[in-house]
């Protein structure tokens, strides 16, 4: 399952997305991640959630954030959502171009049974279509 939040910056996204993971750390018996573009909200989160601060692989496109993602879901199968903050940051593409992307992120999804929470700074009006259709 992939779930977007949407919305200006200031809306609140990254509140949502925090929140998002520190309630499956205490109520799964699942593993979270969560991915950022910095380290400015790792003390939100509780000590259980795998924080990565993607910057520090030097991603340069939405190809490497894609395989580091599979990276995180190869290396650990108890993992049950993969929470991602700044996304259209760490994938450095428009979103219009990025529908492979979505379509990779269901099947990763389908296969090893892990959710995704992506936060997305754009309005849910001015997502593409495909990505419209996960937009909570």
């Amino acid at each position: 399952m992939i779930q977007v939040i949407a919305g200006k910056k200031g809306s609140g996204k990254t509140k949502r997305i925090l929140d998002m993971a520190n309630k499956a750390a205490q109520e799964s018996r699942h593993d979270v991640v969560f991915i950022d573009d910095d380290n400015r909200y790792m003390f939100d989160l509780r000590h259980e959630v795998r924080f990565i601060n993607a910057s520090e692989y030097e991603l340069a496109n939405d190809q490497m954030f894609m395989g580091l993602l599979c990276g995180v879901v190869a290396q650990n199968f108890d993992i049950g959502l993969i929470c991602i903050d700044a996304f259209k940051k760490l994938i450095k593409n428009e979103l219009d171009s990025t529908e492979w992307l979505f379509n990779r992120l269901e099947a990763i999804s389908a296969k090893h049974s892990v959710d995704f929470a992506i936060s997305v700074s754009a309005d849910v009006e001015e997502l593409p279509e495909f990505i419209k259709k996960y937009a909570i």
